[in-house]
């Protein structure tokens, strides 16, 4: 099946998300499955207020016409090699939704992302570090209670900080942030996703 007979089946049936932009739960347009870069199932859509990419996470009987992407392992001995400029952005997997929808969003103005990998806490890097996080020298943390409680979200900011990288911080739910993250810039996307998706990307072209 093409990817186009794909969404014509899936706008058949409307799907609902929320759209953090305007912060209300839309019928998105043009619903299509797809699979997260963490393989979880996901329908990615249009909002038809704000026209920005929305996502509802859960499989739907439309998945079952796509294969469903294989676990990517890089062996430890691998190093990625990105760009410097490069944004880490760093969450937990109750948030990835969101984490997509804003790599999507500062991608399509140009700013490349790398998005955090949940993978399993036995899998570990050579010197018990992911390559990104030493090639980043940026990272956006996307801030909830979720994230807060994620060892491994944890784990990777304190990496940034002890390194004395650039930590900003995207607030998607109400949370506070770690003492040791406190005067870290900060953005409310949780009151208002486009001022604060502004705000950020200022930061990061500065």
């Amino acid at each position: 099946m093409t990817d186009d007979q794909r969404r014509s089946d899936a706008d058949e049936t409307s799907v609902e998300a929320y759209c953090v932009r305007d912060r209300t739960t839309v019928e998105m347009l043009h619903p299509t499955p797809v699979w997260t870069r963490q393989g979880v199932p996901a329908t990615r859509g249009e909002c038809p207020i704000c026209g920005g990419v929305v996502f509802r996470m859960g499989n739907t009987p439309a998945h079952a016409e796509i294969a469903r992407p294989a676990a990517i392992k890089v062996a430890t001995n691998t190093r990625v090699k990105l760009p410097q400029e490069t944004v880490y952005l760093n969450f937990a997997p109750d948030d990835v939704a969101i984490a997509e929808q804003l790599a999507d969003d500062l991608q399509k103005l140009g700013v490349a992302c790398w998005l955090h990998e949940n993978d399993p806490e036995d899998f570990n890097w050579a010197g018990g570090v992911h390559p990104a996080l030493r090639e980043c020298l940026r990272m956006v943390l996307l801030l909830s209670p979720a994230a807060l409680t994620d060892e491994r979200v944890e784990a990777a900011w304190t990496f940034f900080k002890t390194k004395s990288k650039t930590v900003h911080i995207a607030r998607i739910s109400p949370a506070d942030p770690p003492d040791d993250l406190r005067r870290r810039p900060r953005y409310d996307f949780a009151a208002d996703y486009k001022t604060a998706f502004r705000q950020l990307l200022q930061a990061l072209d500065g």
